[in-house]
């Protein structure tokens, strides 16, 4: 048994609205270290495999067909297993 843990966020090009709108607020409350925040999506998979070869084939199936839009999104995996 696996688990996959993914992150998604939008690629670099890709305006991020809810990003800019948490930056503009840090500014507000006086916290002026902050230059960039983007906001993405965090998920965990638990796959019921044997290798963790097979964890990260069937990972990669699942973000690039449902999971992630790679039109305007990127994404990390890391497999650990249970």
């Amino acid at each position: 048994m696996f688990v996959a843990k993914i992150n998604v966020i939008l690629k670099d090009s890709v305006l991020d609205p809810q990003g800019q709108t948490i930056l503009r607020t840090t500014k507000d409350i006086g916290i002026h270290q902050t230059k960039d925040i983007r906001v993405g999506k965090y998920m965990e998979v638990k796959l019921d495999v044997s290798t963790e070869e097979e964890a990260k084939k069937l990972t990669k199936d699942l973000c690039e067909k449902i999971l992630v839009n790679q039109v305007i999104e990127t994404y990390r995996v890391q497999i650990e297993k249970v």
